[in-house]
C-alpha cells in the first residue's frame, strides 16, 4: 500500500519540481521586471508543493531520486530562451487545470487552490501581453496569480499539418485512380501551390479584415474620449474595478491614465477594446508569407516521393514520409497538451492514414469506373 502511495507521491513531486524549474527559468529569462517578479513567485509556490510531496515520501519510508527534467521541459525552456516565456506559456494551461483536478480528487484543497490561481494567471499574463500590460492588470499580477492563451508555434504545427494531411489525401486519391507516376507528382505539386495560395490569400484577408477593424474602433474610441470623457473614466474603471482593484483606487487610476489623451487611446483600446494600437493584430504579409510557409513545407512531404521514385513503390515511401512527418507533428503537439508523446503521435499517424485510406478507395472505385 505504501509502495503504491509512494510512486503516485513521487510522480506529484516531479511534476512540480518541473513546474518550479520552469517558472524560474521564466523569471531569469523575462526582461519585464515585473512579470519576472511573478514568475519568481510561482515558481516559490511550486518548490512549496514539490517539498510538501517530500515530506510525505520520506514519512512513508521513501526516499527522493535526484531530479531530472523531461526532454518536453527542456524543449520548453529551450523556446521560452529563443523567443520569450509567453511564447510557451499556453502549453502549460493543461498541466495547471489537471492539477487542480487531481488535488481536488485527493482533497488536497490548498494546492488545488495554487494550481487554479496559476493557471489563471497564465491566461491573464498572456491576454495582457498581447492587449498591453497595463495598470488593472499588473495590480492584479502584482497581487494574486492569475492565469493564459495563444501561441505561434501551436499555429505553425497546425498549418503544416494541415498541407501534410490534404496533399496526402489528394496524392492517395490519385494514385488510388492507378494514373502514372509523373502525373501523380504533378498533382501532388499543383495541390501543394494551389493549398498554400489559398491559406495564404484567406490568413492576409483575415489579419487586414482585423486590423481595418481595430483601426475602425480605435478612431470610434477617440471621438468618444474628446466627446465625453467622463464616461470612459467611469468605464475604465469599472475595468479595473472588476480585476479585482477597490473602487476608489481604480476610480483614481483610470482619471490618472485618462489625465493625458496620447495614453488615454492608448490604455482604452488595450482595456477596453482588448487591441494593440501599435500593431493592430500583426502585419497581414507576415502572417501571408509564414502561412503559405507552413502549409507547403506539409504539403511536400507526400509528394517528394515522386521525385526519386514511381509506380507502388513511391506510394509506399510516400505513406511512411507522411507516417514519420505525422509522428513529428503530433509529438509537438504534446508541448500544449502535455500527453504522451506515443499518444500523440499515433493519434495524429491514425487519423492522418485514415483520411488517405478514404481518399484512395475513392479514387480506385474511380479509376475502375472510367477504366
Amino acid at each position: 500500500m505504501n509502495e503504491n502511495k509512494i510512486k503516485t507521491y513521487l510522480d506529484f513531486w516531479d511534476e512540480e519540481m518541473t513546474g518550479a524549474l520552469l517558472y524560474g527559468s521564466f523569471s531569469d529569462n523575462e526582461k519585464d521586471p515585473r512579470l519576472a517578479e511573478v514568475y519568481r513567485r510561482m515558481a516559490e509556490s511550486e518548490f512549496q508543493h514539490a517539498g510538501n510531496w517530500a515530506e510525505k515520501i520520506k514519512a512513508l519510508g521513501g526516499t527522493l531520486p535526484e531530479f531530472k527534467p523531461g526532454l518536453r521541459t527542456r524543449i520548453l525552456i529551450s523556446l521560452s530562451k529563443r523567443f520569450g516565456p509567453a511564447f510557451v506559456l499556453p502549453g502549460l494551461v493543461a498541466q495547471e487545470n489537471q492539477g487542480v483536478k487531481t488535488y481536488n480528487h485527493i482533497n488536497e484543497k490548498g494546492m488545488a487552490r495554487d494550481e487554479r490561481s496559476h493557471a489563471m494567471l497564465i491566461t491573464q499574463i498572456t491576454h495582457s501581453i498581447s492587449g498591453g500590460f497595463e495598470g488593472g492588470a499588473l495590480a492584479m499580477l502584482e497581487g494574486r496569480h492569475r492565469a493564459t492563451g495563444g501561441n505561434a508555434l501551436r499555429a505553425a504545427v497546425l498549418g503544416a499539418n494541415d498541407g501534410m494531411v490534404s496533399n496526402l489525401s489528394l496524392v492517395m486519391g490519385v494514385a488510388g485512380a492507378a494514373l502514372d507516376s509523373k502525373a501523380i507528382l504533378i498533382t501532388g505539386l499543383a495541390g501543394m501551390l494551389a493549398g498554400a495560395i489559398s491559406m495564404a490569400l484567406g490568413e492576409w484577408l483575415s489579419v487586414q479584415s482585423s486590423r481595418e477593424l481595430y483601426s475602425h474602433q480605435i478612431k470610434i474610441e477617440s471621438g468618444e474620449i474628446d466627446e465625453s470623457p467622463e464616461e470612459e473614466v467611469g468605464e475604465l474603471a469599472l475595468i479595473y474595478e472588476a480585476r479585482g482593484l477597490p473602487r476608489e483606487q481604480a476610480e483614481s487610476l483610470a482619471r490618472q491614465l485618462m489625465s493625458n489623451p496620447h495614453n488615454a487611446l492608448d490604455t482604452l483600446a488595450r482595456e477596453e477594446l482588448g487591441i494593440n494600437p501599435e500593431e493592430l493584430g500583426g502585419s497581414a504579409w507576415e502572417a501571408t508569407i509564414t502561412s503559405f510557409l507552413l502549409f507547403a513545407v506539409g504539403a511536400i512531404v507526400p509528394v517528394f516521393p515522386f521525385i526519386f521514385f514511381s509506380g507502388f513503390t513511391a506510394v509506399i515511401v510516400s505513406i511512411l514520409f507522411s507516417t514519420v512527418g505525422l509522428f513529428i507533428l503530433g509529438a509537438i503537439i504534446t508541448l500544449f497538451t502535455g500527453r504522451s508523446v506515443i499518444y500523440s503521435g499515433a493519434r495524429m499517424v491514425i487519423f492522418g492514414l485514415l483520411a488517405a485510406a478514404v481518399t484512395f478507395g475513392i479514387g480506385r472505385l474511380i479509376g475502375v469506373s472510367i477504366g
